[in-house]
């Protein structure tokens, strides 16, 4: 199954309006980042790696020319390459992303994006209704057991043990 890690925008990061500009990156291989390289990071608008892509690649073609490579080793060294970007292209998506101050929110596990999402708002979501409704600060409706209501059983306190010890230790001097 494909792993997806969920991105927001620092300052927005846990606002519902900021929601929709979330960033699901799909982690593994991409196969058409490694058939158009130059053209799948432009759509993307991954410009400091498009520019030292292109910088890289025309320094090893010429490198690899000025060293007298013939052209069926430039072609081996060309693919290598395709595959290098094919299997780094998320890591270059998610370095952009954190270069642009965003953050990294969740890691999600499914089989496509739309399910990736689904998850990641259903987790989500569960999570900021625990932030606004806290369940330990509401009203049981009965009185804490230290309150003095007549008729309740559980309204006095507990009596104290006999000889004043409260827990498991005994008294200095006495018998074990």
């Amino acid at each position: 199954m494909p792993v997806y890690t969920v991105h927001a925008p620092s300052p927005h990061g846990t606002d519902l309006r900021a929601a929709e500009k979330f960033a699901f990156v799909r982690d593994g291989f991409h196969f058409w980042a490694m058939i158009y390289g130059p053209i799948w990071l432009l759509w993307h608008r991954l410009w400091l790696a498009l520019i030292g892509w292109v910088i890289f690649f025309a320094a090893l073609q010429a490198g690899l020319s000025s060293l007298g490579v013939g052209p069926t080793s430039i072609f081996f060294v060309d693919i290598i390459l395709a595959l290098l970007m094919g299997l780094e292209a998320a890591s270059l998506r998610r370095w952009t992303l954190s270069r642009g101050k965003w953050r990294q929110l969740d890691v999600v596990v499914a089989d496509d994006r739309e399910t990736a999402e689904r998850r990641f708002f259903e987790r989500w979501g569960q999570k900021q209704r625990g932030i606004v409704n806290d369940q330990w600060a509401v009203d049981r409706g009965g009185p804490p057991p230290t309150r003095n209501v007549p008729g309740e059983a559980f309204s006095n306190p507990p009596p104290l043990p006999s000889g004043g010890i409260i827990g498991l230790f005994p008294e200095p001097g006495g018998s074990r």
